[in-house]
């Protein structure tokens, strides 16, 4: 849960330098690299005159990227590893094109912490909120979590639910993993239309579309319609303050069948001291980069909160180690059986 303290010269050098690798693979990302190698093999002359660039540099590039283990390398040629080959390719039917673009644009957004931090607002909030930057954040949130979704919903047990909303559910993913794994199950994803365009393309092609349905909705600040059985709120709450979570649980409880729950994942903080695990303190610095009040949050604090909301039955739920979208990610709630 924690880690190594930075308190000799060598160790704030090592920490401070681990940018090194990162820059080595957005770099190959910026010259489509992986997708360029494909599933061939490479010496490094031919492969830098097909990608126009010194060989020089490619040779020291590929050499760390064979380190990293993004390429394997025999004697003087190269090739992509699996993942590279499938993942990283644009060329292969597993690409995971949005997620990769959101990753590399966040290498120019994250240089511009100390701007954010002394004016207190995101990067971008001068601009406006584009239909087509919110369809295609949606990709890549299901780029994101498509595997980790699966896996969650194995474990989840969910064989009494009938009816669940998945709010804020942007592509739909996880909400199309509970509908796989439960066939009397019937799903609503209620968000912004943009991102509801995109769970309707890949629900598409899944087998179970004919028990979802869509709920365009700004659920921050109108009422949630109807009542179901559980409540996803899945990676939903730290885009928004204490307050707007706190006045989103109220209304959530409404929309909640007695008895019913409200599952929370989030990147939850664990230690007394809230700095730990590492990954959720650190992904408040992208709240503060992305979003005007977003925050990472407690355990403790959001169970007080669920609990002063008129929750009960509030406790954490554990899953496999290693099969998590966060580390202790999961915390569910009830609505009281009867009021």
């Amino acid at each position: 849960m924690t880690s190594p303290s930075i308190t000799t010269i060598e160790a704030f050098r090592a920490t401070l330098a681990a940018y090194r690798l990162p820059r080595v693979i957005v770099t190959a990302l910026e010259l489509d690299l992986f997708t360029a190698i494909a599933t061939r093999t490479w010496s490094v002359a031919k492969l830098a005159e097909t990608l126009d660039v010194s060989e020089r540099g490619l040779d020291i590039l590929c050499r760390n990227l064979a380190m990293g283990g993004l390429l394997k390398k025999r004697g003087n040629v190269y090739r992509n590893s699996s993942f590279a080959a499938t993942q990283l390719n644009a060329k292969h039917r597993h690409y995971r094109g949005a997620y990769i673009e959101l990753l590399k644009s966040q290498w120019t957004d994250w240089s511009r912490l100390t701007e954010t931090v002394r004016c207190g607002r995101p990067v971008d909030h001068d601009e406006p909120e584009a239909a087509d930057y919110r369809h295609q954040f949606a990709w890549a949130m299901h780029h994101r979590s498509v595997d980790v979704a699966a896996r969650i919903a194995r474990q989840m047990n969910l064989s009494r639910v009938r009816t669940l909303l998945d709010l804020g559910g942007g592509p739909g993913t996880y909400a199309m993993a509970f509908l796989a794994r439960y066939p009397k199950l019937k799903a609503t994803i209620c968000d912004r239309p943009a991102a509801l365009e995109v769970a309707k393309e890949i629900a598409a092609t899944h087998k179970a579309r004919k028990r979802l349905s869509y709920l365009p909705l700004n659920f921050m600040e109108e009422d949630l319609p109807g009542q179901y059985d559980l409540v996803w709120y899945s990676n939903v709450l730290h885009i928004y303050s204490p307050d707007e979570n706190q006045a989103l649980f109220r209304r959530i409880i409404s929309a909640l069948a007695p008895g019913g729950r409200l599952i929370i994942q989030d990147a939850f903080l664990h230690d007394r001291e809230g700095l730990y695990p590492e990954e959720a303190s650190l992904f408040a610095v992208s709240m503060l980069l992305f979003t005007e009040r977003g925050n990472t949050y407690s355990l403790r604090d959001t169970a007080r909160w669920l609990k002063e909301a008129g929750y009960v039955k509030i406790s954490p739920i554990k899953m496999k180690p290693g099969t998590e979208d966060w580390d202790g990610g999961l915390l569910e709630a009830a609505r009281p059986a009867r009021q």
